[in-house]
């Protein structure tokens, strides 16, 4: 029994061999096998050098692999500082559409969170879901007060797949670590770690409820934004209800349908969305995808759907983000690397010059171009491949910042052809420019800065006892680190050996001075003495003085 999940798991790695050789990434498995055995299959594929499709061929092999690694695309879609610009911008197409579970599932697990069936939970609940990820699936039904929801049901074999894969990229990541030389840099099991506990946290939908129930509450009243209110007695931990809202999702929109003009103002609309949640409120949808958008049959209006992934910016993210803006308006290039530091950024510091030079080239390309002749995707591009070949880590939010404004310019685009998401962020910006240095604000950061700097000093005579005790009862070492020591040492040695020899010499010429003046002379047992013992004196000298003269040092 204890050998089934072993040879579950050598199936599964040979089928994930098999699909990376048929997209023509068998190479790796060979160069990277135990023994360095090359198999006859992947003698047979054909191993293109040509890695101007690279992208799209990781995007196919992710998607045939199934639901938890299309997952693992779409987190290292995020990670612009580790995986080349032609991949990332592949990989964000990568979609959870998967085969659903059998209706008899779903009820089982509808009634083990909530205690109840189907038929006493709902008037009607829609047997064919709408909607197939890979978590989870959405089902449509009616509360037995006539409200229209759609309900989020986990497939009841998702977390023991998810964990099985997790152990297989585990693997993978330790395979990398030790074998891939190219790869070095990139820190993958850290990687996973972090894919293990995105996906962890998927898993549990009251998060994803809490995240909905923050934008609902955000975006109350307004007139072109609708977000699903949540119906938190028909929800749990494998199972979210959430209000349905009526209307096509913007990736089935037909957009023949609609004049230029009409799709002009969807997608600034869209656009302008995404800027309130950023700019307003800190808290914003980072997965923008037209999936998750819908065009409500309501007028100019439209609704966001699947809260699972969301980005947030602090109040001093913010303030930071604008000085970052202003040093850029007024050309201070070399203070950038700072400010990106201050937000989080890490570079390696030997190639700062490097990193300036990079920043001022990007910069001059394009300054004192208007909105209308910068191509944001094109301008993204440029960051990403600026990343990744400086090895630049960023934070997470601002990598999901990133991501979502890029994935906001081609959904844009894609709509209308002159769409510019600079020109929708710019009033946004030059508000928040604004509004960071008026009064109140001033007087406001001045405030919480004050407080701040009360409680530690506040703090301080509690943390210096407590360290006081520490280093009574011998919690805390201290260590030296000595450079260039050794060198020192040796010489002293030297000096010490030279002076010891001086005052031999010395001494042996004064005592052999002493025995002539006692001798019956140079014949008598005092005068030979004498005699030898100024000889070695001279000798004695003779070598110190050389030894001087060889060092160089008189």
């Amino acid at each position: 029994m204890s050998s089934r999940p072993a040879v579950r798991q050598l199936g599964r790695l040979s089928e994930i061999s098999q699909v990376a050789a048929k997209h023509g990434f068998g190479y790796f498995f060979d160069t990277h096998r135990p023994h360095g055995m090359r198999s006859r299959r992947a003698r047979e594929v054909d191993i293109s050098a040509d890695g101007s499709n690279r992208g799209l061929r990781v995007r196919q092999m992710l998607d045939e692999l199934g639901p938890t690694f299309v997952k693992f695309g779409q987190l290292l879609s995020t990670r612009p500082d580790i995986v080349p610009p032609d991949i990332v911008f592949e990989l964000k197409a990568l979609q959870d559409d998967v085969t659903p579970v059998a209706y008899s599932e779903v009820e089982r697990v509808i009634q083990e969170e909530l205690e109840l069936t189907i038929e006493q939970l709902f008037l009607d609940f829609e047997e064919t879901p709408v909607a197939a990820a890979s978590i989870g699936q959405v089902h449509r039904a009616t509360l037995p007060n006539g409200r229209r929801v759609a309900v989020k049901v986990q497939r009841p074999d998702a977390p023991r797949q998810i964990e099985a894969d997790l152990e297989l990229m585990y693997q993978a990541a330790r395979l990398v670590r030790d074998r891939v030389k190219a790869l070095e840099f990139i820190d993958a099991t850290s990687l996973v770690d972090e894919f293990a506990r995105t996906i962890r946290q998927e898993l549990d939908y009251r998060m994803e409820a809490r995240n909905a129930e923050q934008f609902h509450r955000n975006f109350a009243g307004h007139p072109h934004v609708r977000v699903p209110r949540v119906f938190w007695s028909y929800s749990r931990s494998r199972v979210l209800t959430l209000e349905l809202l009526e209307g096509v999702q913007l990736r089935d929109l037909d957009t023949d349908t609609y004049s230029l003009e009409e799709r002009r103002r969807l997608s600034y609309l869209i656009a302008e969305a995404w800027m309130h949640m950023i700019f307003r409120h800190g808290f914003f949808h980072a997965d923008p995808h037209p999936s998750n958008i819908m065009v409500l049959e309501a007028t100019e209006q439209i609704g966001l759907i699947d809260f699972g992934m969301v980005g947030k910016l602090t109040d001093e993210d913010m303030s930071r983000l604008t000085g970052l803006f202003i040093d850029a308006m007024n050309e201070r290039i070399e203070a950038l690397p700072k400010r990106l530091a201050a937000l989080g950024v890490r570079y390696p510091r030997e190639m700062e010059e490097e990193f300036v030079a990079e920043l001022r080239d990007v910069y001059y390309r394009y300054y004192g171009s208007s909105l209308s002749e910068i191509d944001p995707i094109q301008l993204i591009r440029e960051a990403f491949a600026l990343i990744y070949r400086m090895h630049l880590q960023l934070p997470t939010r601002f990598v999901l910042l990133d991501r979502a404004i890029a994935t906001l310019g081609s959904v844009g685009m894609e709509l209308y052809p002159d769409f510019n998401v600079f020109d929708v962020a710019k009033p946004y910006a030059r508000e928040l420019l604004i509004e960071r240095f008026t009064p109140q604000r001033i007087a406001r950061r001045t405030g919480s800065e004050v407080r701040n700097i009360a409680l530690m000093l506040h703090e301080l005579p509690y943390q210096v006892h407590d360290t006081l005790e520490q280093f009574r009862d011998g919690q805390i070492e201290v260590g030296f680190r000595h450079q260039g020591l050794e060198d020192l040492i040796a010489r002293m040695d030297q000096v010490f050996n030279r002076v010891g020899i001086a005052v031999v010499a010395v001494g042996g010429a004064l005592t052999s001075a002493l025995l002539a003046l006692v001798s019956d002379g140079v014949g008598s047992f005092f005068g030979i003495l004498s005699v030898v013992g100024l000889a070695l004196s001279g000798l004695l000298s003779v070598w110190l003085v050389w030894g001087v003269i060889r060092s160089g040092r008189l």
